[in-house]
């Protein structure tokens, strides 16, 4: 099993949430976080004063998933949170020693 860890742009959640829908990927949760990256931040002005943000809001979803079915997800999410732009975001891989559903006790796969 792993973990996908994504951040994206906001505009991009419904289009990603679609996507992952389509493939029958229904499991997810999703945060408003704010952060950077090689960007940096961006550079403002209001009334006349510049100033900088450097913590764009962003949001992260969260999915776990059986190994099989990994690119099949990655593919989804990166079609549909794509722009092209600085700023579209990051995807994160990592391995799942176990999963357990609190209300019926499944492990593993049939947990998910």
């Amino acid at each position: 099993m792993k973990k996908i860890i994504t951040i994206i742009r906001p505009d991009k959640l419904e289009d990603v949430k679609q996507a992952l829908e389509d493939i029958g990927c229904h499991g997810m949760t999703v945060l408003e976080v704010k952060g950077r990256g090689i960007q940096l931040g961006i550079t403002e002005s209001y009334r006349g004063t510049d100033y900088k943000v450097d913590l764009l809001p962003k949001t992260q979803i969260e999915i776990v998933a059986k190994t099989e079915d990994v690119d099949e997800i990655v593919d989804a999410i990166v079609k549909n949170a794509h722009t092209g732009c600085i700023g579209d975001g990051k995807i994160f891989i990592s391995s799942v020693d176990d999963v357990i559903r609190i209300r019926t006790g499944e492990r593993g796969n049939k947990a998910i």
